[in-house]
Order: structure tokens, then C-alpha cells, then sequence
């Protein structure tokens, strides 16, 4: 298994999909009960809703699921929102706080550690490569790391998410002018609801390779699945749904091309 897919671009910004994979070796497969089989914690079909917003941006899929290993954890497992419930880089539990494995067919500390290497790893070298040659190119780099997720997942967070959910980490990763209009695209779009470093204020790529002091900008961009696909099995992809908040994802990815392009993170 390539454990991750590049497609290089000339554009400032790159586009990072740590969680769109849905491959799982069969060896850990075969330990998965019924649900952790199911996947559902996908984000799915996110690779499909930001195809072509931009003409020529570099994108960084993984290929395998988050339930084989997180890519957008920490190595070391460090919480990103201590006292609250939330998921691990090899995580037992799906997002509804139910376990994945068959009873006893948890990995253990040793698998855990040769996940990353296999799984994790890959996929970061590739987003580092990537982020120092877009910067090398235009100066800068920013990242627009893509994530979904279901609307109500009590486990996780009270009441019904927002649409938009963006992620700086208060700030800290990017320029505040790629938050800014971030924020206005979001604000203009009154059909659809968002918040700013809500429930999801960046995952560990966001916090990990967001500095803006060196050139390098990150944004997590946190979508509620009902904004463009159907939100149980089989997962569908709802085109009706995706055409309406397309051009509004479209026109935020654009505002940030420009700033970089235009010198004005530098």
C-alpha cells in the first residue's frame, strides 16, 4: 500500500487530506469487529468536493483510514484538546466512543509505534517535502488542511456542529488576514453557519507546521458532512448539496491564493 498521493502544483497553496483514506491492510482487517470495518468516521469524499477550486494547487492525500493510524495526531499521542473526549493516532474507539476491534485485538504499544512509521511518517515527509518546495517557490507556503466530519456526534461535541469550522489555534498558524478572510467568506455565505477556533481549533498538522513567522501558514477547515453528502451508510455524495457550498469554498481558497501571490504574508 502507498500509504500517500501527491499531485504537485505551482500554486501557493497546498491542499492536505489526512483523513479522505479508506484503505486498511487485512491483516488489521481481519481485527476489526462489524463498525470498525464500516469506517464511518471517514471524511469523506473530500478529495471530490475541493477537485478544481483551484488551477493548480498541490494536494496531499493519505490512502489509508484513520483507524490503521491518524495522521493528524501527534506522534506521541499528546492530546490536542486535554479534558475533552477525542481520538488518538491508533485509536480503539470510533467518534460515537465505540470500540472498532474485536475484543482483545487492540494494538498494543509496539504496533502502535510501527504504524507511524509506516503510515504516519509517509505521509508527513510528503507534506514537509511539499511545504518546502511551494515556499522555495513563491516564498511562502500555506497550508488548507481539508477535514469533515458528521453533524452530531455527542461524544465528541454538544448539539449540532457548525457548517464552517475553522481552525488557527487561536490565531497562532497563520497570518490574521488568511483567518480574516477566511472569516468573511463564511460570513457572506447566510445559508450555512461557521465558527472561528469553535469545537475545532486545529489539528496537529495545523499546529505543527503552522509558522507564519517562517513563511509557512496553516489553516484547518473543519466542514459539517450535511453541507454536501448524505450522513450514514452508504455515505453518499449529494452533488445538489456540494454545488451550493462549492463556490464559497472556491472563493475562500482564492482569497488566500491571492494574498500569498500578492506578497502580502511575507
Amino acid at each position: 500500500m502507498n500509504p500517500v498521493i501527491v499531485n504537485q502544483g505551482k500554486s501557493p497553496v497546498v491542499l492536505a487530506m489526512p483523513h479522505g483514506g479508506q484503505q486498511i491492510p487485512a491483516a488489521i482487517a481481519a481485527r476489526l469487529n462489524d463498525l470498525g470495518r464500516r469506517i464511518d468516521d471517514t471524511d469523506w469524499w473530500i478529495d471530490r468536493l475541493y477537485d478544481d477550486l483551484l488551477d493548480d494547487p498541490t494536494v496531499v492525500k493519505a490512502t489509508f483510514s484513520r483507524y490503521v493510524a491518524d495522521a493528524n495526531r501527534a506522534p506521541d499521542n499528546e492530546s490536542l484538546y486535554p479534558g475533552q473526549n477525542t481520538t488518538g493516532i491508533c485509536s480503539p474507539l470510533s467518534f460515537d466512543g465505540k470500540p472498532i476491534y474485536r475484543a482483545g485485538q487492540e494494538p498494543d504499544s509496539a504496533e502502535i509505534e510501527t504504524r507511524i512509521k509506516q503510515f504516519h511518517e509517509p505521509y508527513h515527509q510528503a507534506l514537509r517535502a511539499q511545504i518546502e518546495r511551494i515556499k522555495a517557490l513563491h516564498g511562502v507556503a500555506v497550508v488548507y488542511d481539508c477535514h469533515s466530519i458528521r453533524s452530531h456526534i455527542p461524544y465528541l461535541f454538544e448539539g449540532e456542529l457548525p457548517v464552517f469550522n475553522i481552525g488557527t489555534n487561536g490565531g497562532a498558524t497563520c497570518n490574521p488576514k488568511i483567518e480574516a478572510c477566511v472569516v468573511e467568506v463564511c460570513k457572506g455565505a447566510e445559508d450555512y453557519s461557521f465558527a472561528l477556533n469553535g469545537r475545532f481549533k486545529g489539528g496537529w498538522t495545523t499546529r505543527h507546521y503552522g509558522q507564519p513567522d517562517q513563511g509557512v501558514h496553516v489553516i484547518q477547515m473543519e466542514l459539517a458532512q450535511r453541507a454536501y453528502m448524505e450522513e450514514k451508510p452508504p455515505w453518499s455524495y449529494r452533488t445538489d448539496r456540494a454545488e451550493q457550498i462549492r463556490p464559497y469554498l472556491k472563493a475562500l481558497l482564492l482569497k488566500i491564493e491571492a494574498l500569498a501571490l500578492g506578497g502580502q504574508l511575507r
